[in-house]
């Protein structure tokens, strides 16, 4: 990232000359924040910089011969510890990608409130090409680098899942870290995004499209944000278009339909698009997708071959959830949505931040929208320390109150002659404890309310912060600041 001074200068003119890659769009991103923030520039510095990173070349025999394959760590900030980061597979790892990601999770565990510091990994690989035992030495392999240089470690590093990983990666690597950690009582905490038979926690899969879909409840909760968007009235009828149907487009995309009644009018894949102007079947389209690995030939909706040009077709609101650097300098113009939320890292570069910006178009940041993954995670991690299921001690004493309660009430209808009852469905929701899976959701939505309103109010009340993306960096670097100020620096 460029030094603060340089950061000073950036105006929405100056980040729209020149089209910034993954990495420099977050330091553009980051100056302008602290631009406006009255911050030492050591301290600037200091947050600024990427602590560490390490790169592994390893070698694993498959197919009768050695493969080598090149892997990174990078730790961004330990303000906070355990450090926390996904670990993503694909072809286009390298150094700056890793390390642009690792400096959004220590902004977003900050903006979250998440006690931890920022981190990433990848493995420059494509997980398509390699048969699951393949992979599974592959992926051994790998957490057998890091773990040995506690870049797996419960207290010090926690991964979990990202692009091209999952659950089962996870398992995997939480196994090897217990072979090689015979002792460790809290072995299992090592990663998150597990499944549940190794120790994960309910609501895992689905949170950061949960995350999501919260994140965009909160916004419409409040009507001065939502005409700033140029829209009106609530969540319910808006036309959506979602670009990526992978675990975190899918989840938002069904979520958002059968829960909020909203419209998939368009969803954009890597080999095509769909459209249907009376709104997708979300469920059929991702059976599809699961069936078949694409949208081509699916019977629902009509087929657009030109994905990318969904980007720019008229909606209320459109989620980028894929890849980052898909909305830049060259469709920003043309992108039509007045709100746009970025379900994945970084799809909107810092030049088409400015030419959005410009135009009006609000933009809830990934910062913010897409940390729903990250605080599912730390539920996780708290589930494997405690050592228990979330619900367990206090979920039949709160049936066993509220009982009392219905009984009681019941009773002095009798007595009175009152003549009323409580009806069916609300004695079945109001007997019943919460489960992990309530408690989980629950948590995630308290959190994605509290950081928006924490957002919004530095956005309302502060001149030089125009907008969420840059209230959601000055909240976060401030967070961090005070933090590495209370260590003494």
């Amino acid at each position: 990232m460029s030094d603060t001074a340089s950061g000073a200068q950036v105006s929405g003119l100056t980040e729209a000359a020149h089209e910034p890659g993954f990495r420099q769009s977050v330091e553009l991103m980051f100056n302008r924040a602290v631009s406006v923030m009255d911050l030492s520039p050591g301290l600037v510095e200091k947050i600024r910089v990427c602590n560490s990173t390490y790169t592994v070349r390893f070698g694993v025999r498959l197919r009768g011969q050695i493969h080598t394959f090149t892997g990174y760590r990078s730790v961004h900030s330990e303000h906070m510890e355990p450090v926390k980061g996904g670990i993503r597979y694909a072809l286009a790892v390298d150094q700056d990608e890793v390390e642009a990601l690792a400096a959004l999770m220590t902004l977003k565990c900050a903006l979250v409130e998440v006690p931890f510091g920022g981190s990433k990994g990848g493995l420059c690989i494509d997980p398509r090409a390699w048969e699951p035992h393949e992979l599974e030495q592959i992926t051994r392999r790998f957490a057998y680098e890091l773990i040995k240089r506690d870049l797996i470690n419960p207290a010090q590093n926690v991964p979990a899942p990202d692009m091209g990983t999952g659950e089962r990666e996870m398992a995997w690597i939480a196994d090897q870290y217990a072979r090689m950690n015979t002792s460790d009582i809290n072995a299992r905490a090592c990663v998150t995004g597990k499944p549940l038979e190794a120790g994960g926690i309910h609501g895992r899969v689905e949170a950061t499209g949960r995350g999501v879909q919260y994140a965009l409840r909160e916004f419409f909760r409040h009507p001065r944000d939502v005409g700033l968007a140029h829209l009106e009235g609530g969540l319910s009828g808006k036309r959506v278009v979602v670009q990526g149907l992978g675990n975190v487009g899918s989840h938002a995309a069904r979520f958002l339909a059968l829960e909020d009644d909203v419209r998939i009018v368009g969803v954009a894949e890597r080999d095509g698009g769909l459209w249907d102007e009376n709104g997708l079947d979300i469920e059929q389209v991702t059976a599809w997708l699961r069936q078949t690995g694409g949208v081509t030939g699916c019977p629902v909706g009509t087929y657009v071959e030109d994905a990318a040009a969904l980007l720019e077709a008229e909606c209320d609101i459109l989620i980028p959830a894929a890849l980052e650097g898909v909305i830049h300098r060259d469709n920003a113009p043309r992108v039509r949505a007045p709100l746009i939320i970025e379900a994945a890292n970084g799809p909107i570069t810092a030049a088409a931040d400015a030419l959005l910006r410009e135009r009006g178009v609000v933009i809830i940041p990934d910062l913010y929208a897409n940390a729903g993954g990250v605080t599912v995670s730390y539920f996780e991690w708290v589930k494997n320390l405690s050592h228990i299921r979330f619900g367990r001690m206090q979920r039949r004493a709160e049936e066993a109150r509220n009982h009392l309660l219905v009984n009681e009430l019941e009773r002095l209808s009798a007595d009175k002659g009152l003549g009323w009852t409580l009806a069916p469905d609300f004695k079945t929701r109001f007997l019943r404890g919460a489960d992990e899976l309530e408690l989980v959701r629950s948590g995630l939505d308290d959190t994605m309310r509290d950081a928006y309103q924490t957002m919004r109010e530095i956005w309302h009340a502060r001149a030089e912060v125009p907008d969420l993306r840059m209230a959601a960096y000055v909240t976060a670097i401030s967070r961090v600041a005070r933090s590495y100020q209370t260590k003494g620096l």
